[in-house]
């Protein structure tokens, strides 16, 4: 596969990283007529792309913008977002035949429901483009040297290294250390004296403990659609008990704003008023009980497990104004303080990064060391679940290929 890498000045650029901003990378360089090679450490390319989704791809967001993003630089995303649309996205793997449907949410899944097909398409590109590709290759190093950058890396027990006027860092975030993540990013760019915006799980489940984790684990697999919200931002999806604490689709996504300390809040019945409700049905159904009537909202375990917090065995007719006080604070403003959260293996993305105060937006170059640039989730740009983060990938690939 490498015959040419005795020639160690074949290359535009040297790409650390096989997943979605390396690979789109090195295929739009190739469009230019630019040779790359790609380094990744696991033994294939595409190993978080292969399992999002759950293995079906969720490669972007029809409603992709700068708006879902959290970045210490709010506008930091828009030059690439300008330069490589969703639209681009769409019109990119249709060329080579994936084509989208539409999910939830603006979400967009290949209709073959399978990631292998996203990660075929730059597989197949890189051969036709002569973009090299080496697998089980770490790389250990990365030194400026005269005219570029010396690459050193691992490969089947042999120290190689090449050279190449440029490098593109694309070595993902910390999660999930199974797939082969690393801080590898975060290394080199400390090495040159870049300022990282901290770090932590994003998109990730959050854990309940002490006297509370009981409660919790008696509703593990109860689904509930809800608003979940804090001072910053809100969310309506489904929510997920768990035997340890919260999960589903709303909470991955409020926990990319949730910090230690701070309470999240929960609307079990959005879009509704529970006090209306409740005073309609007792006018036809007196009798029936506050549990009987929870249980038509929600599963007869969630609804059981309020009586500690209401009077679920009163009939309707029979519940105060205090009563109907309590039940609307509950059901609408349900106050939950996580303990903590599942940590990188469990979380969908990094927060955090490479300080986009130490890049181009333009480019994505560094402004200290030309030649170096970075790219996809290791820089602080972070997404909303359902498809962001891989229209970032892609985007932040395309603009490193135009300035390689």
């Amino acid at each position: 596969m490498l015959a040419n890498l005795i020639k160690q000045t074949d290359f535009d650029a040297i790409i650390i990283g096989g997943g979605a901003c390396g690979l789109m990378c090195a295929v739009q360089a190739g469009f230019l007529g630019k040779r790359t090679l790609i380094l990744e450490k696991n033994d294939k390319v595409g190993a978080k792309i292969l399992i999002s989704g759950g293995g079906r791809c969720n490669y972007t967001n029809l409603y992709a913008s700068p708006k879902q993003f959290i970045s210490q630089n709010e506008h930091f995303a828009k030059s690439a977002f300008a330069q490589w649309t969703v639209d681009d996205t769409i019109s990119f793997f249709e060329t080579y035949g994936i084509i989208g449907k539409e999910k939830t949410l603006g979400q967009l899944f290949p209709q073959s429901n399978k990631a292998a097909d996203v990660v075929k398409v730059f597989t197949e590109l890189c051969h036709d483009l002569d973009q090299e590709i080496l697998t089980e290759a770490d790389v250990k190093s990365i030194d400026q040297v005269d005219g570029g950058f010396e690459v050193t890396y691992e490969n089947k027990g042999k120290t190689i290294n090449l050279y190449s006027s440029k490098v593109v860092i694309a070595a993902g975030g910390l999660p999930i250390q199974k797939m082969g993540a690393t801080d590898f990013g975060l290394r080199i760019a400390r090495k040159f004296g870049l300022t990282i915006a901290d770090t932590a799980p994003a998109l990730v489940p959050l854990t309940i403990t002490g006297k509370e984790q009981q409660w919790y684990e008696q509703l593990s697999g109860n689904s509930i659609f809800c608003r979940v919200w804090n001072d910053k931002v809100s969310f309506e999806e489904n929510i997920l008990f768990t035997h340890w604490g919260l999960s589903g689709p709303a909470i991955l996504q409020i926990s990319s704003y949730w910090r230690p300390g701070e309470f999240i809040y929960i609307d079990l019945l959005p879009n509704q008023n529970i006090a209306q409700l409740i005073q309609c049905e007792r006018e036809t159904n007196g009798k029936k009980t506050l549990l009987n009537y929870l249980s038509g909202l929600y599963t007869r375990k969630f609804a059981e497990a309020l009586n500690g917090y209401l009077p679920i065995e009163k009939n309707l007719a029979s519940l105060s104004k205090t009563d109907l006080g309590a039940i609307d604070d509950l059901i609408h403003q349900f106050k939950v303080k996580p303990a903590g959260d599942k940590g990188y293996d469990k979380a969908e993305v990094m927060r955090g990064g490479v300080s986009t105060n130490e890049l181009s937006s333009k480019s994505m170059e560094t402004k200290k060391v030309p030649g170096l640039f970075f790219g996809g989730e290791c820089v602080d740009v972070t997404g909303w679940l359902g498809g962001y983060n891989f229209q970032w990938a892609w985007a932040s690939g395309f603009v490193i290929a135009q300035n390689i």
